[in-house]
C-alpha cells in the first residue's frame, strides 16, 4: 500500500478483535481506538505517536487484515463536516 493519506479512515476488523491477545501493544491500541472509524491523523494524535509511525502501523495492519481503510479514492461520497472537524482536531493535537 502506498503512503496512507492522513485523512484516510480506519476501522478495526473482526479479525483484529479476535486476535487481540496476540497483537503488539501499538497494534492493540490502534485496534481499540478504531472500534469506530478514525482518521490516521486522529490515531497519531490520540496515541501520541508520529504521523509517519501511525501510517506504517496502519498499513501493516491493513495488509494483515486487521483494519479496513477508506480513502477518498475508494469512497463515493465526500467526507461530512463532522469528519472534517475530527481530522482538524486531530491535526491540532499533533
Amino acid at each position: 500500500m502506498s503512503q496512507l493519506p492522513m485523512e484516510a479512515l480506519i476501522s478495526a476488523t473482526v479479525t483484529a478483535r479476535s486476535e487481540s491477545g496476540t497483537l503488539t501493544p501499538e497494534c492493540q491500541a490502534i485496534s481499540d481506538l478504531c472500534r469506530e472509524w478514525r482518521s490516521v491523523a486522529e490515531i497519531s494524535a490520540l496515541l501520541r505517536i508520529p504521523l509517519g509511525v501511525a501510517r506504517v502501523l496502519v498499513a501493516d495492519m491493513s495488509e494483515q487484515g486487521l483494519v479496513q481503510v477508506k480513502t477518498s479514492h475508494n469512497t463515493d461520497s465526500r467526507p461530512n463536516a463532522n469528519l472534517l472537524e475530527r481530522v482538524l482536531s486531530g491535526l491540532r493535537k499533533l
